[in-house]
C-alpha cells in the first residue's frame, strides 16, 4: 500500500513519486509533451506530483509508485461507468477473437448504427469515428458543403472544439495555422441571443453552422437553445451540437434528449465507449446523406477512417449504451455528484473557505474553481489544492464522477477535501500559497509558450 493511501498529513512535502518522476522524464524524451492529450500533461499537476498510472479497476486507479487513489474525470470523462466494467469487457472479448478489422463492413457496423440511434432518437443517420475531433471537423465540413458558405461560429465559452485548425487557430497554441483560416471562424457568446443575431447579421450568408456544446458547468438559459434553433432556421445556418460531454451524462440521448431541442447534427465521443476509442456524428438524414451514394450532388468527404468500425470499439459502444439504459447509469451520475457537491461544499465551508474553493456544473459533471484571497481564478491555489488531494489518495482534476464510485468513497474523498481546505486557510491567511506548492503552478493548456 503506497503513501496516497495510508498517510493523512496536513503538510505534503514527504509525499514523493520517484518511480512516476523517473518515467515523465522517459516520457519527455520520447513523446512531444510528455502525454497523447495535452490535458494529461504533467504541467497540469504540481512539479514532481504527476502520478504515472500502472492500472486501474472501478474507481480507482494505481500509479506505478504503488499508490491507490479513488479517481475523477475517469479518463478526461470518457470512462464514465469506471474502468474495466465487466459487461463492456465481455462484449469486447466476444470481437477480439472474431477479427476487428475487414475490407468490407461488419454487421457489427449496423447493429451498432441501430442502436445508437435507438438511444439518440432526435438523430437519422450516424457514422463512427475514434475521435471527437474527427466528428465535429465533418460536421463542420458538411455544414459548408450544405449551405456553400464558407465561415463557421463556435462558442467563444466553451473550451475546446476540435484538434483541426478552424478551431485550434483560435487558441493561443495557434503556431503553424495560417490566418486565412482562422479568420474563417467568429466566436459568439453562450446564452446570449441577441449578440448571435447580430454576428449573423454582420456576416449575412456567409455563417455555415453555429457549434456549441449545448451545455457545461452552466444551465441553458430558458429557451436558449430554442432560440438558437430559430436562429439557425432563419439565417439557414447548420445548428451543430457538440454532445461529446453532455452525451449519456446529461441523458442517454444527451442534451437535446433533456432539453428537447433538436440539432441538424450533433457529435457523440468519450462515455460511448467506456474508454475505448470510438466517436459518432448523427443528425439529419438529408444533411448526412451528402456524404453518401444515394444522391445526384457533389460528393462531400464527410468521415473516412480506417479504424472507424473496428469491431470491439463497436461492441464496447453498443454495451455502454446498453448499460445505460438497463442499470439507469445516468441517475446514479446525478445521485453520487449530487451527494459529492454537498459533502465538498459542507467541507469547505466548515474550513470558512467556502467563498474559495467552488464547485460548480450540473452533478453528473462537476468541476471546480479554485480563488484567491480577492476571489480570482488561480493557478497557485489551485496546485496547493491537488497537491493536498493528491496527498490523500485523490486523483482530481475535476470532480466528475462515474458510476463505479460508491459513499465510501465519496465520503473519503469529502474528508480529504477538508484536510486540503484547511492548509487553504492557511494560505489565504498568509496571503501566499507559495510555501505549499514546493515549485512551479499548474499551468492551462491553451498558451503560447510552453
Amino acid at each position: 500500500m503506497g503513501t496516497a493511501e495510508t498517510e493523512e498529513t496536513e503538510e505534503t512535502e514527504e509525499f514523493l513519486l520517484p518511480r512516476s518522476h523517473a518515467a515523465n522524464e522517459r516520457l519527455h524524451a520520447l513523446i512531444p509533451g510528455g502525454a497523447h492529450t495535452y490535458a494529461k500533461g504533467d504541467d497540469q499537476y504540481p512539479e514532481h506530483l504527476a502520478p504515472v498510472i500502472s492500472h486501474g479497476h472501478g474507481a480507482h486507479v494505481w500509479d506505478i509508485d504503488g499508490n491507490r487513489y479513488i479517481e475523477y474525470g475517469s479518463g478526461l470523462r470518457s470512462a464514465s461507468l469506471g474502468h474495466a466494467h465487466p459487461r463492456v469487457n465481455e462484449a469486447v472479448r466476444r470481437e477480439l477473437d472474431r477479427g476487428s478489422n475487414f475490407v468490407r463492413p461488419s454487421i457489427l457496423e449496423v447493429e451498432a448504427a441501430e442502436r445508437f440511434l435507438a438511444t439518440v432518437p432526435t438523430a437519422e443517420m450516424v457514422k463512427f469515428a475514434k475521435n471527437g475531433s474527427d466528428a465535429t471537423t465533418a460536421a463542420v465540413r458538411l455544414a459548408r458543403a450544405a449551405t456553400g458558405r464558407p465561415r463557421v461560429a463556435i462558442c467563444a465559452d466553451h473550451p475546446f472544439f476540435s484538434t483541426d485548425d478552424w478551431f485550434i487557430g483560435t487558441t493561443p497554441m495557434s503556431a503553424g495555422i495560417p490566418a486565412a483560416t482562422t479568420d474563417l471562424t467568429l466566436t459568439f457568446p453562450y446564452g446570449d441571443l441577441a449578440a448571435t443575431e447580430q454576428l449573423l447579421n454582420r456576416h449575412q450568408n456567409e455563417v455555415a453552422c453555429l457549434i456549441l456544446e449545448p451545455a457545461t458547468h452552466t444551465e441553458p438559459p430558458p429557451g436558449y437553445l430554442a432560440g438558437l434553433r430559430e436562429l439557425a432556421d432563419r439565417h439557414g445556418c447548420v445548428l451543430i451540437f457538440d454532445e461529446m460531454i453532455t452525451g449519456f451524462r446529461w441523458s442517454e440521448a444527451g442534451a437535446q434528449g433533456l432539453y428537447g431541442v433538436v440539432p441538424d447534427l450533433s457529435t457523440f465521443g468519450k462515455a460511448l465507449g467506456n474508454g475505448f476509442a470510438v466517436s459518432a456524428l448523427a443528425g439529419r438524414r438529408d444533411l448526412m446523406e451528402r456524404g453518401g451514394l444515394r444522391h445526384s450532388r457533389d460528393r462531400v468527404f464527410l468521415l473516412s477512417t480506417t479504424h472507424g468500425a473496428e469491431t470491439h470499439s463497436l461492441a464496447a459502444a453498443m454495451a455502454v449504451q446498453t448499460t445505460y439504459v438497463e442499470e439507469g447509469i445516468t441517475a446514479q451520475l446525478h445521485a453520487l455528484g449530487a451527494r459529492l457537491a454537498v459533502g465538498v461544499r459542507e467541507a469547505a465551508a466548515s474550513m470558512d473557505v467556502g467563498d474559495h474553493v467552488v464547485v460548480r456544473g450540473r452533478a453528473s459533471n462537476l468541476v471546480y474553481a479554485t480563488l484567491d484571497e480577492n476571489r480570482q481564478p488561480s493557478q497557485q491555489y489551485r496546485t496547493l489544492f491537488l497537491r493536498q488531494l493528491l496527498a490523500g489518495g485523490v486523483l482530481a482534476p475535476s470532480f466528475v464522477v462515474s458510476s463505479a464510485l460508491d459513499d465510501a468513497d465519496i465520503d473519503r474523498t469529502v474528508d480529504v477535501v477538508a484536510q486540503a481546505c484547511a492548509v487553504y486557510r492557511k494560505a489565504l491567511d498568509a496571503a501566499d500559497p507559495t510555501p505549499w506548492l514546493a515549485g512551479r503552478p499548474v499551468k492551462p493548456v491553451f498558451r503560447r509558450l510552453a
